[in-house]
């Protein structure tokens, strides 16, 4: 029990310092802009989020999990719409392109599926902001990256960078305890359990491996392109989970995005699209 603990521990230590470059140099952002910028370039900043699921698919494809974490600060800052947030969302890959890369996996096939994973975050993302605007007749609010401060309790007048350091330290520590407590889960169920729960009925590999996809943790991400290379889930059900997984992103939503039943919609949204297209992915045949 003593080497699960240490080793639950150390995973969750090495997956939580690896954001923290990523969380800083964004509350790092968030306080100059809300320290230095005007009206005029924040009215700017709104206008630009139209198109920002473009934006969103492309960057958030780096294999890194602190991009998603980033991505849900500024959100919750609205310093970028619903839209971009679940662009990046779908896009992000967190550990799947390390994993393809060691197991020689051909390079045209990891293009393949990088390539399927932005495509479908940027028309998700499109989409979610023409039904959120247009059908919802709903607005975004205005950009208040001070509302992060607020949630986090600090003191704003400390400066740039004491309060960036601060909140970056307070989302590490939340972070790290939710970690700690979803590996050690893994670890007593151990991957070939969760290999079990995936079945070659229609839609159900989909659904479970999209559920295992919102696990927020990294360690989720590298389970499921496991099972995918191994044979265990198919193409579409690889794809389900990888899209609806963001990572820690979620979590970082959940602790500083004030509005409950948006966050609600965000996830069912993200776990709705992520379904969706690996079931068309299965239905069309695609394989990478």
């Amino acid at each position: 029990m003593t080497d699960i603990l240490l080793h639950t521990l150390t995973d969750s230590l090495e997956d939580s310092i690896k954001l923290l470059p990523f969380l800083f140099l964004t509350y790092l952002l968030m306080e100059a802009l809300e320290h230095h910028t005007g009206d005029k370039l924040q009215q700017r900043i709104r206008t630009a989020g139209t198109f920002g699921p473009i934006w969103g698919g492309l960057l958030g494809i780096m294999p890194q999990c602190g991009f998603s974490a980033a991505a849900s600060s500024l959100y919750a800052g609205r310093v970028i719409t619903v839209g971009t947030l679940l662009a990046i969302y779908l896009s992000t890959s967190d550990e799947m392109l390390p994993i393809l890369i060691s197991q020689a996996v051909p390079v045209i096939s990891i293009i393949k599926i990088l390539a399927v994973k932005v495509l479908i975050a940027i028309v998700s993302g499109l989409l979610v902001e023409v039904v959120y605007v247009k059908a919802l007749k709903r607005q975004e609010k205005t950009m208040d990256i001070h509302v992060v401060c607020e949630e986090e309790h600090c003191h704003c007048e400390d400066g740039i960078f004491v309060s960036a350091l601060k909140h970056t330290l307070k989302i590490f520590f939340y972070i790290l305890l939710i970690s700690f407590v979803l590996n050690g889960i893994i670890e007593m169920i151990g991957e070939d359990a969760l290999a079990g729960l995936f079945s070659t009925m229609p839609i159900i590999g989909e659904i479970i491996a999209a559920l295992v996809g919102l696990v927020p943790n990294c360690a989720s991400s590298v389970i499921i392109t496991e099972l995918y290379l191994d044979g265990i889930i198919s193409a579409g059900a690889m794809m389900s989970g990888l899209l609806v997984n963001a990572g820690v992103g979620l979590l970082v939503l959940l602790r500083l995005n004030r509005d409950g039943k948006q966050n609600a919609g965000i996830i069912a949204t993200l776990y709705g699209l992520g379904v969706f297209w690996g079931v068309i992915i299965e239905a069309l045949g695609i394989v990478f």
